[in-house]
């Protein structure tokens, strides 16, 4: 099996494992955040942020299985998720890594997954799109 070929979804296998691993870690992450703004309502914005990412993320991924056939929309898409990710990480890194509980450890491990797959989707998807382009034009 070619791993640089689009199968029945316009995914290659890759995309399509990493799209798996970014929606349950979106879903891990949206379930432990929900339970710790249901125990303490008072929480900070970034928490509020990291909540939002996540709802949105496991939302929208359930479309990107489908605008796979599309691989100029699946780039910006995961060029856009990466970024709202990678602040969701340092929001993560800011308010849990001096705590001694293990669902926050969780929510770290889990939001830093998410954004490494968002980040090998924007590479991948870069070297399937354009990386074998080459331009035969004399001008």
């Amino acid at each position: 099996m070619e791993l640089a070929r689009r199968g029945r979804y316009g995914l290659t296998p890759l995309l399509f494992f990493s799209n798996m691993l970014i929606w349950i870690s979106a879903v891990i992450v949206m379930g432990i955040l929900s339970y710790f703004i249901s125990v303490n309502n008072n929480q900070g914005s970034h928490i509020i942020y990291e909540e939002v990412i996540s709802v949105l993320t496991v939302v929208f991924f359930l479309l990107a299985f489908f605008i796979g056939a599309y691989p100029d929309y699946l780039l910006i898409f995961n060029l856009v998720f990466s970024y709202l990710w990678i602040v969701a990480v340092a929001f993560t890194t800011d308010d849990f890594t001096h705590s001694n509980s293990a669902l926050a450890k969780t929510v770290e491990a889990f939001s830093f997954i998410a954004f490494f797959c968002l980040l090998f989707n924007v590479v991948h998807e870069w070297h399937i799109g354009y990386g074998g382009v080459r331009s035969t034009s004399r001008v």
